[in-house]
């Protein structure tokens, strides 16, 4: 009967560690995959991301050009007419729409409408942004466009 008291791993499912450095007959004798003393052989040893041996590091060498203005950036999500073909004649486009139908993946992101496709539905559009090409192809199929 099995109980907690005799329950064991199917053999061969668990293996040993592999003990370095206890000998000569192991295999991992010796300098136990170390190669031969310097700092690296040394416990605590690091050498920083980059070293190389006292050589002007490449990140150095290397002229930096050019900046990020990460902290500043705006994240627009971008969708084509042709998305918007999924929606509903006479139907309002907005975030809260988009969002439904997975066309954007985040509520507080700028949501801008290009003009990539074509358009055949009477859509009222209100978003934070229209591109000139889409407002033309909204309005040119009897939709209207709120910014």
């Amino acid at each position: 009967m099995l109980t907690l008291s005799n329950l064991s791993p199917t053999p061969g499912s668990r293996k040993n560690r592999k003990r370095i450095g206890r000998g000569q007959g192991t295999g991992q004798g010796g300098q136990a995959g170390k190669g031969h003393k310097g700092a690296k052989a040394r416990s605590g040893q690091t050498i920083k991301i980059g070293f190389e041996g006292g050589q002007m590091p490449l990140q150095r060498r290397l002229p930096k050009r050019g900046f990020t203005n990460g902290r500043f950036r705006q994240e627009v999500a971008i969708v084509n007419i042709r998305d918007l073909d999924r929606f509903n004649d006479g139907e309002t486009v907005d975030r809260a729409s988009l969002l439904a139908v997975g066309l954007i993946k985040k509520a507080d992101c700028t949501v801008k409408i290009l003009g990539e496709g074509d358009i055949a539905k009477k859509l009222t559009v209100a978003v934070d942004k229209v591109s000139a090409g889409a407002r033309q192809k909204i309005e040119a199929a009897g939709g209207s466009v709120q910014e």
